[in-house]
């Protein structure tokens, strides 16, 4: 047994990929699904297609690494707050998924909001009251899908986050499960007693039947229906796309930090043992929970950003003014500046530190001779300054100096925007040698569980620097930069009105 096989399934894509053990991509496969839009800031994804597409990649990785007998076990990370309802008795969904980016529970949260619940939720799970997480998703599904609360209190239904969809599936029905790191980005767990929290499921009307069981990050949480794969393969690891990027990242110790560069990005320091109360509008998260409870526990503050790659996308497919996301850096890099121009891509809301569901994408200071080029800029600077952000934010929480951002995502290797976002931080960038970390960490915390590695001190050592940026700005010059991108912010502000 070889390799560790690990299933990275996105918001744009389902991957898998095989690691050897020294950290090594072995094989790799990805296809991409629909993205449906039924409505303005509605956004959905069809769960027979993420798990159809899953299962062909990961019988592709298999098959390049020579079979199932060269698994040694199964990691899963994903995106994230997506909530999946499915009928238990014939495993088919009953709706479609609400993806983490869809903005129709907003009006619900204004509500909540509105009712001086935010402090409370705040303390029992970490999170701010924003459509993002899974919990007023679940809520709307239960009361727009005709019967199935009814069905949901009677047991007929399940509810998860797409971890539990991929192991239900996995598993042939036999495994309703989830890790604390997702089930702590639904707005119904507790992060004090690591549990489901019976006054949240009361305040969004949410049936305990429904949920799956909260297990460990790293340990044995199932085996594979043996006709899947190939094999009865052991899933010893779980973990949400992010908290599995730090996992990769090797950020263990507190005060590390690492930013994910994908359809959104995501920055997470971790926090050790302590649960750090945000006075930013950060959110505070389970990082990973080892196999006995409290045990090898981490918690993280993290910033989210709902728009970065995905604005790449835009340019691409809404303008049309690149034909590949590729090409984005060498359009930019043929001016200087942006000329004054700023993009908010605000098209799902702001996150991180704004958490303003009804602001909207915003291009902001054109003129007659302001072309692709500066438009194509002013992407890449927007995806950096939005998590200069939540890096400041983070900072005034965690009242640590952060020292360096490690960083991941397909993004990443854009040398253009991780110069701006050195630039605009004012502190090194560094670039790992395998920038597959997010499937990275579900490989580690899976290879733990079954000793495919030793410890994590042997797989600290498998990280590797490929590149360090290094700020170029002045100060003074970096700080105007970042008050007039909150100008430019300002204006996105509260655009779209009930």
């Amino acid at each position: 047994m070889d390799y560790v096989l690990a299933l990275d399934q996105g918001t744009t894509s389902s991957r898998a990929i095989a690691f050897d053990r020294e950290g090594r991509v072995a094989a790799i496969a990805q296809r991409e699904f629909r993205q449906i839009f039924p409505q303005p800031g509605w956004v959905e994804h069809d769960p027979r297609e993420i798990w159809a597409t899953q299962h062909a990649v990961a019988l592709d990785v298999i098959a390049q690494v020579g079979g199932a007998a060269r698994i040694a076990c199964v990691g899963i990370t994903n995106q994230r707050e997506t909530a999946v309802l499915w009928d238990r008795a014939t495993g088919q969904p009953v709706a479609n998924a609400i993806v983490w980016q869809d903005r129709r529970t907003a009006g619900r949260c204004d509500e909540l909001r509105a009712r001086g619940l935010a402090r409370v939720v705040q303390q029992r799970t970490g999170l701010v009251i924003d459509a993002y997480f899974s919990g007023t998703k679940l809520e709307w599904l239960l009361d727009h899908v005709p019967g199935a609360r009814a069905r949901a209190e009677a047991g007929e239904l399940a509810f998860g986050t797409v971890d539990s969809w991929l192991v239900w599936n996995l598993t042939g029905g036999r495994v309703h499960a989830t890790d604390a790191s997702n089930a702590s980005r639904t707005m119904l767990f507790n992060l004090r007693t690591g549990a489901w929290d019976a006054d949240m499921l009361k305040l969004l009307r949410i049936p305990a039947a429904v949920l799956p069981r909260v297990e460990a990050s790293s340990g044995e949480i199932a085996e594979t229906e043996p006709s899947l794969l190939g094999a009865a393969l052991p899933i010893t690891g779980i973990a949400g796309d992010q908290q599995a990027a730090t996992f990769g990242q090797a950020c263990w110790s507190p005060g590390m930090a690492k930013n994910t560069y994908g359809t959104g990005c995501f920055m997470l320091m971790n926090t050790g043992a302590q649960r750090v109360p945000s006075r930013n509008r950060l959110l505070t998260t389970v990082g990973w929970r080892g196999p006995q409870g409290q045990t090898n526990l981490a918690y993280c503050l993290e910033g989210s950003v709902f728009v970065a790659g995905a604005t790449v996308q835009w340019l691409r497919d809404g303008l049309q003014i690149i034909q590949s996301a590729a090409e984005v850096e060498s359009l930019a890099a043929q001016v200087d500046d942006t000329d004054d121009v700023y993009l908010v891509p605000a098209f799902v809301g702001l996150g991180t530190p704004d958490w303003d569901a009804r602001a909207r994408g915003t291009l902001v200071g054109m003129t007659r001779g302001t072309g692709r080029a500066h438009i194509a800029r002013a992407a890449l600077e927007a995806i950096a300054l939005q998590s200069a952000d939540v890096f400041a934010a983070m900072a005034r929480d965690s009242q640590i100096a952060l020292r360096e951002l490690r960083v991941d995502g397909g993004a990443s290797r854009n040398n253009l925007l991780m110069q701006m976002q050195a630039d605009f931080l004012g502190v090194p960038v560094v670039r790992p040698q395998v920038t597959e970390t997010t499937a990275l960490g579900a490989a580690y915390l899976a290879g733990l569980a079954t000793g495919f590695w030793r410890d994590a001190d042997e797989i600290a050592l498998q990280w590797q620097a490929d590149r360090r940026f290094e700020p170029r700005l002045g100060e003074g010059e970096r700080q105007a930069k970042l008050a007039r991108w909150r100008e430019a912010v300002e204006c996105a502000k509260g655009w779209a009105r009930p």
